[in-house]
């Protein structure tokens, strides 16, 4: 990948899967970096329309039909052409195999909706509810071979509140991802 001229912000590529609530907030909040790719694996995901009505280019490709390595290659073309220096990722909902992992050398980020190392993977709240757990959160991680096992680099705690609910609890950890996600992003992207 690309290295940034000195000074210059950092080039941040954003994959998405759905809606793109924590890339919005990447976009509105880019301090020491811009967003100058969003990707999707889903072409009718509505993130995808947000960003291409703030003149952000887009691009989206299904690896239906085609297979993940063949999917993958044309993802890292599209960031080459963008001159990618950072990937992150914002609610995609797809595994990353090794070889994409190793060719951005350690640069992809990743938001997950819990106290990293507890629960990882899927269906996060809910098992944090089941466990009793007084407090929940998110973490920002570097993306390793591994699910979800990479360095920690910020997090943001959440009170469970009594009766909550997965769907409760979720909202208001998805409102402290949209406040962590871009100040761990410029405090990673001004290493």
């Amino acid at each position: 990948m690309a290295e940034a001229p000195p000074g210059a912000p950092v080039r941040v590529g954003v994959l998405i899967s759905g809606r793109g609530s924590n890339m919005m907030s990447l976009v509105e909040r880019a301090d020491g970096y811009e967003v100058v790719l969003v990707a999707s694996d889903r072409p009718e995901a509505p993130g995808l329309a947000w960003a291409a009505a703030r003149g952000l280019p887009t691009f989206a490709l299904s690896p239906r039909g085609i297979g993940k390595p063949a999917y993958e290659t044309a993802m890292l073309e599209e960031l080459v052409r963008y001159d990618v220096q950072v990937v992150a990722l914002a609610g995609y909902m797809r595994l990353l195999t090794p070889a994409f992992i190793g060719t951005m050398r350690g640069n992809i980020v990743n938001i997950h909706p819990s106290l990293l190392p507890l629960y990882k993977g899927l269906d996060t709240h809910a098992r944090a509810l089941a466990a009793g757990d007084r407090v929940a959160g998110c973490s920002v991680h570097l993306v390793t071979d591994e699910l979800d096992a990479g360095r920690v680099l910020g997090r943001a705690e959440v009170p469970v509140e009594p009766g909550d609910t997965p769907d409760r609890l979720a909202a208001r950890v998805l409102a402290a991802e949209h406040s962590l996600y871009p100040r761990v992003l410029s405090e990673y992207c001004r290493r």
